[in-house]
């Protein structure tokens, strides 16, 4: 029979170790036994244990200094405490120290087996995740850009090229395409990739917060202020500093960042000390940032120098030919974290993905396969719960098409109608259908297409 796992036990009772060492070998498990704390730590120390089993009592010592040894010399080790009457408090406290289960005497065999069953399988399940965690962290740079579409290849090139040139970078990009992974890729292959990469999203801090987030404060410097506290600025000093969501930021904290952009200097909130960094700024926004220009919301001067480089990232159905790819990836990554057995999707399901309109792009794709997994009930996925195209909304999910307040109505129809028929790729059929009007309406608002 093979070994199914390595197992310590350490007890004062000769009985104890003689009846578990027998219940335990029947199941297949390989059992090493001592009577002292200082012989099943020398044990421990020496052989490859996979689960440790301690008394609370022993002659020269007690089961909560060595559980608290035992962690020390294998983080991460499971361990059951046996435990006699009246030592319940004690064994309480060996759960708050690390220990997984605890079990009175005289035990019976199948508690014994099942609390080891329990303590193997967590151990298990803990060294996958921690594998699959390392696997995740290694996909940190150009990696982490899954897809091998034309456009996939011409961004990982564009990215490459610039990563090296120390400069301001514009990242823009509807919601959910990947820029935030665009910008882990630029600082990965960038010389500053041994300095601390920092990441803040201007829309999801209060603006009375921002800039204390990004230049740090002093104490005192408003109410809550109990110690000095430095900012993300200060944090990624030698590094990358990644701002998503540029456009979010008001007016006048704009004036503030150009400022550490213009000459590398700034002051903390509520103080008075320059403090000069050297940063390279990655930003990102899904907003038309001329328009925001021309609507003065946002500083034409900061633009010029965040959009030293700028890099445009695809939305997912420029690159239709990645999905199958993406899908399978994102399958792999998250079965094995949500501990389900899936492995395959139904040619049936592919077909539904590929057929989606995805206006949440790849953020959409891998929310839809988490999904799927978690409602699988067996190792295939056979289908997909996908949001319904959004029709004739002049706002659709994810912002693929804005249409301002005040734009006259002949020219908003016809912008619909325009990107609703390059949507459908000239199907005017399906265009029509979409919109609501007939074949030969839609077709004598645009001449153009099949």
């Amino acid at each position: 029979m093979a070994t199914r796992g390595n197992i310590l036990l350490i007890d004062d009772e000769e009985e104890i170790r003689l009846a578990a060492q027998k219940t335990v070998v029947r199941e297949g498990y390989w059992i090493t036994t001592c009577a002292t704390a200082a012989a099943g730590l020398a044990s421990l120390a020496d052989e490859n244990v996979d689960l440790l089993i301690t008394d609370l009592f022993l002659p020269d010592g007690n089961g909560i200094e060595v559980l608290t040894r035992a962690r020390q010399l294998r983080p991460g080790l499971e361990v059951i405490v046996i435990t006699g009457h009246g030592t319940i408090e004690t064994a309480v406290e060996a759960m708050r120290l690390g220990a997984y289960d605890f079990i009175e005497k005289p035990f019976d065999p199948p508690v014994l087996l099942k609390a080891i069953a329990r303590g193997l399988e967590r151990r298990q399940l803990a060294a996958e995740n921690r594998q699959l965690r390392e696997q995740l962290q290694k996909q940190s740079g150009e990696e982490a850009l899954v897809g091998t579409s034309a456009v996939m290849r011409d961004l990982k090139a564009l990215i490459r090229r610039i990563a090296t040139v120390d400069v301001s970078v514009l990242l823009r990009g509807e919601s959910g395409t990947g820029k935030e992974l665009v910008a882990n890729a630029l600082h990965e292959l960038s010389a500053r990739r041994d300095k601390p990469l920092v990441k803040i999203s201007c829309a999801a801090i209060p603006e009375h917060l921002l800039e204390s987030e990004l230049f740090g404060y002093e104490r005192g410097a408003f109410t809550g202020a109990v110690a000095s506290k430095p900012g993300r600025f200060e944090l990624a000093d030698g590094g990358t500093l990644f701002l998503d969501e540029i456009a979010e930021m008001s007016t006048a904290l704009q004036a503030k960042l150009l400022r550490v952009l213009q000459d590398g200097s700034f002051q903390r909130v509520g103080g008075t000390k320059e403090l000069r960094v050297d940063v390279r700024l990655v930003s990102a926004t899904h907003v038309d940032l001329a328009q925001a220009i021309a609507e003065k919301k946002f500083r034409e001067d900061l633009f010029y120098r965040l959009n030293v480089m700028s890099v445009s990232v695809p939305p997912l159905r420029d690159r239709r030919e990645d999905i199958p790819v993406l899908a399978n990836h994102f399958l792999a990554k998250h079965a094995a974290r949500l501990q389900k057995p899936v492995t395959v999707i139904a040619p049936g399901a592919m077909d539904e993905l590929l057929a989606h309109h995805w206006p949440g792009n790849v953020r959409e794709l891998e929310n839809a396969v988490q999904r799927a997994i978690a409602m699988a009930t067996g190792d295939s996925i056979l289908t997909f719960q996908l949001a319904a195209p959004t029709g004739t909304s002049a706002v659709p999910v994810g912002s693929a098409m804005i249409i301002p307040f005040g734009t006259p109505l002949a020219e908003a129809e016809e912008r619909i109608v325009r990107e609703t028929l390059q949507y459908c790729r000239g199907v005017k059929a399906k265009a029509a259908k979409m919109l609501g009007l007939s074949r030969r309406t839609l077709e004598r608002r645009y001449s153009s297409g099949k």
